[in-house]
């Protein structure tokens, strides 16, 4: 029974050090700019061709997931990412329309507060550069958040599926990552 015992702690621990290790990513490939020095890292990718100078985006995000206490938002770092990613391969940044649609307890993520949101350095960064933050109002309402608590500059929709049924009007497409 007791070798039992042991054979099977053995196996867990080595079971979590796999999974552990299967999950780590190796970021010392990535690099943030040109456009963002301090977030939006992505990889260089061999063998893929820069794009036309005359390439366009005009790409909305999803964002429903709240950050850990004092980490930056991924949804938001993913718009960062996409524009750094698109500018290192040729892209025009002028080219580039970015929206991030927020939503569920991520509104959290959008408040002025730059001691306790550590999100908030880069979502300024972010809307002055011309990406549009829309805050769901149906989750600013159930969350207790009014306009005036956001960052300033970002934008107050009726609700997040209003949004994206503007933005998809207007040609945007919505980044499913």
């Amino acid at each position: 029974m007791m070798m039992t015992a042991i054979r099977f702690t053995i196996l867990a621990t080595a079971g979590a050090l796999l999974a552990s290790t299967a999950g780590a990513q190796d970021m010392s490939a990535f690099r943030s700019g040109p456009i963002f020095e301090e977030f939006g890292a992505h990889a260089p990718v061999e063998g893929v061709e820069t794009f036309a100078p005359d390439t366009a985006f005009a790409i909305a995000f999803d964002v429903a997931e709240q950050a850990d206490a004092g980490t930056r938002n991924r949804g938001f770092e993913s718009a960062a990412r996409f524009i750094n990613m698109h500018a290192s391969h040729a892209v025009d940044p002028a080219n580039m329309r970015i929206a991030v649609v927020v939503h569920g307890k991520a509104v959290h993520d959008l408040l002025d507060d730059e001691a306790g949101n550590g999100s908030h350095y880069m979502v300024t960064q972010l809307l002055d550069y011309g990406v549009r933050f829309i805050a769901c109002g149906q989750s600013a309402a159930a969350h207790g958040v009014a306009k005036t608590d956001f960052i300033p500059g970002v934008e107050l929709a009726l609700s997040a599926m209003t949004a994206h049924a503007q933005l998809q009007q207007a040609g945007y497409t919505v980044n499913p990552f």
